[in-house]
């Protein structure tokens, strides 16, 4: 399955656009460990390393890491650029998946 066809397949999916040379980047596992299992299948969490995934990164005007996209249904719902705190974004995934 592509990249796309995983966007549009699933209800929510939130994208972590990361470096691996990116300091703050390295925070974003823990953070979005816990939003899964806070979760579990009602969102799809992928990972992208913009150096790996140029295409993808320039597709989605990634200019900072980390940036988190959320989609929902294929759609950008809302974006983030920095480290959000699983609080955060376990509150913002829920606001979208009603």
């Amino acid at each position: 399955m592509t990249f796309k066809e995983i966007l549009k397949s699933k209800d929510i999916v939130l994208v972590d656009f990361f470096a691996e040379w990116c300091g703050p980047c390295k925070s974003m596992p823990a953070i979005l460990k816990q939003v899964k299992e806070k979760l579990g299948d009602n969102a799809t969490i992928l990972k992208i390393d913009v150096d790996k995934n140029t295409a993808a990164a320039q597709a989605y005007q990634v200019q900072s890491v980390p940036t988190l996209i959320l989609f929902k249904k294929g759609e950008i719902v809302w974006r983030q650029s920095g480290v959000v705190p699983a609080g955060a974004l376990i509150e913002k995934l829920n606001s979208f998946s009603k």
